[in-house]
């Protein structure tokens, strides 16, 4: 009851990252969308097969990863205005199992519709759940030392990027969980590949935690150090990037106009997010937290809603997209067999049917349908957070 309570009062007086989370929420469903109805066969950070749309709507959501990261830690410093550390440590605990839980359960099914697990791609709440496990153990040392240790993860794990798996003979699946994407399991039947790798985005939650401090300050000096790092993190990653000496595997090049230079400029490396991908990321979401330090406009309160639920529309949002698949592929085909079917790892997260991707303008509009169905489930599960106070309401 104390931590459910914790919980509501703490979102309640912060509004700020309630919203900013919502507005994430919202652009996250667009490149989930995406997934399912647009062309899988044009990769949109591929500069040979994408088309400046394709990349842009690609590009403004990578922002979302790296915001559940930082506020899943804000919130959990947060919490500690009411629940002691011990309870905090449990809490973080018992729900980074949950989340790991759901990943490789309720959301491998909504994902594919099936069962066989002949194919799992282990994505966002496998590494959520994970970062807050190893959060549950930081929050015992100072936050000067969880600072420390968060630094060092984001800024200096590309120093380990030539590093392979197979340099570890047997632990090689350990090393594609910390730090190189890849599969962890192939029996020949089964297939299982981590795309979420725990370093970096441990490394951002502790930076979350650690940020968590500000929200005690007087509101001057919180809004000065917000847009003070915001800037600054952006600055950054313009001279990194210009420089092309450190911070992503993929250096960036002149290409055939100035717009796809700069998209070339802007492709940063997401698996592993990248010191220079974190950056460009974490910047423009520390300068959001400023804007809307303020206060939440109106025309933004229906995000603000969203972004009190955010495991709630993340897991249901999926359900609605590929069932809405589904019914496309009956409209269009008369069946709807390959959203039922396990794809291969070059086709997650179905074996789209022949000429089956969307434009461009087409995904923006399903993605608009998809918020706009999601909202009034959104506002009523809401209410029901704020009405009532069961413990198992804090684990959705």
């Amino acid at each position: 009851m104390r931590l459910r309570e914790a919980q509501a009062a703490s979102r309640s007086r912060i509004e700020a990252i309630d919203l900013v989370r919502g507005l994430i929420i919202i652009l996250m469903a667009l490149d989930h969308t995406r997934d399912f109805f647009g062309d899988l066969a044009s990769q949109p950070t591929n500069l040979a097969t994408t088309t400046t749309a394709l990349f842009f709507t690609r590009w403004i959501t990578h922002i979302c990863a790296p915001v559940f990261f930082l506020l899943t830690g804000t919130s959990a410093y947060l919490m500690l205005r009411r629940v002691s550390r011990r309870e905090l440590s449990r809490f973080l605990l018992t729900r980074g199992a949950w989340l790991i839980f759901l990943e490789l359960t309720v959301m491998r099914f909504a994902l594919q519709f099936n069962v066989d697990y002949h194919v799992t791609i282990i994505t966002v709440l496998w590494g959520l759940g994970w970062a807050m496990i190893v959060l549950a153990g930081l929050i015992w040392l100072p936050k000067w030392a969880i600072a420390t240790i968060g630094v060092i993860m984001v800024a200096a794990h590309n120093a380990l990027d030539g590093v392979e798996p197979a340099t570890f003979g047997v632990l090689a699946p350990i090393w594609s969980i910390l730090h190189a994407p890849g599969i962890i399991l192939d029996t020949g039947r089964s297939v299982v590949l981590v795309a979420y790798v725990l370093i970096p985005w441990v490394g951002v939650t502790a930076l979350g935690y650690v940020l968590g401090q500000v929200y005690g300050w007087d509101a001057n000096r919180r809004r000065a150090l917000l847009l003070w790092l915001g800037i600054s993190l952006c600055a950054l990653f313009v001279a990194l990037r210009f420089a092309d000496v450190y911070g992503d595997p993929v250096p960036w090049s002149p290409e055939k106009s100035a717009l796809w230079t700069m998209i070339s400029f802007l492709n940063t490396n997401k698996y592993p997010p990248s010191l220079l991908f974190l950056l460009m990321t974490l910047g423009p979401a520390l300068l959001l937290l400023r804007a809307f330090d303020h206060g939440v406009p109106a025309l933004l309160r229906p995000a603000l809603i969203i972004g009190k639920v955010p495991l709630f529309f993340y897991v249901l949002h999926f359900y609605l997209i590929h069932l809405l698949a589904v019914v496309a592929s009956y409209l269009r085909y008369g069946e709807a067999g390959e959203m039922f079917r396990s794809p291969d790892v070059g086709h997650f997260p179905f074996s789209e049917p022949p000429d089956w991707g969307s434009s461009v303008p087409v995904v923006y509009l399903l993605w608009a349908l998809v918020v706009l169905i999601m909202f009034p489930l959104c506002r009523w599960y809401a209410g029901v957070k704020r009405r009532r106070t069961d413990w198992w309401l804090s684990y959705l």
